[in-house]
């Protein structure tokens, strides 16, 4: 069993560097184009991911908040008229 000064010291360490080996060649694409969408650093991209999926640090995102409210009124007409078949229903279908 280990002592309660061992726990302790434990907790009071920080990583400051982190070392990953053998990183799948489809994690290391993965990660350069997330770093390059994301328009920061690798060691940002990692850090902020890791956060992410440890659920310390923001939200998840797809990316895609950055483009709310960005349409003009003309171009949110247009995207309702394109999109609007998506809302009609076949009948025949539903037979």
């Amino acid at each position: 069993m280990k002592s309660s000064k061992s726990f302790i010291d434990c907790k009071e360490r920080k990583i400051k560097a982190l070392t990953i080996r053998n990183l799948p060649p489809s994690v290391a694409e993965a990660l350069e184009r997330e770093k390059r969408r994301r328009g920061k650093s690798l060691n940002q991209t990692v850090i902020d991911l890791l956060g992410q999926g440890l659920g310390i640090k923001g939200t998840r995102s797809n990316g895609l908040g950055r483009l709310s409210g960005s349409w003009s009124e003309d171009e949110f007409s247009d995207f309702e008229k394109a999109t609007a078949p998506f809302e009609e229903i076949d009948e025949e279908l539903w037979r």
